[in-house]
């Protein structure tokens, strides 16, 4: 994932999570927010110590950031959100993850429906 599409600075995340809004499932929560500035998106992933060791936390980083570019195309553009990883997310194989991190975000509406993106990548 490219660098400018990550979310780092902590003014960053505090805005999302104070003004931003929030949906869950078993394994992931997101916080998002609509942002100019943010062209086309900004991702921030927050694991916390509960989760496992420095080892687990950024592995499930580096897998949701993964996840994430692979998707990129979907993104509804224009937005930051934050994904926080819970405990039983450790334990998902890739696949498995992939389907709960899509969940999790079309459940807060952040992609874009699957009809649009195949008649864009026709063009």
């Amino acid at each position: 994932m490219h660098r400018k599409l990550r979310l780092r600075n902590r003014e960053d995340f505090s805005r999302i999570y104070r003004g931003g809004k929030s949906f869950a499932n078993g394994q992931f929560v997101v916080y998002w927010s609509k942002q100019p500035s943010a062209d086309p998106f900004r991702l921030g992933v927050s694991a916390s110590k509960k989760i496992g060791n420095a080892v687990v936390r950024n592995r499930m980083r580096r897998m949701i950031k993964e996840i994430v570019r692979h998707q990129a195309n979907r993104v509804v553009p224009r937005t930051d959100f934050i994904l926080i990883v819970r405990k039983p997310a450790t334990l998902m194989k890739m696949k498995e993850m992939e389907k709960s991190v899509l969940h999790v975000l079309k459940k807060a509406g952040l992609l874009k429906s699957t009809a649009n993106t195949k008649v864009k990548r026709a063009d």
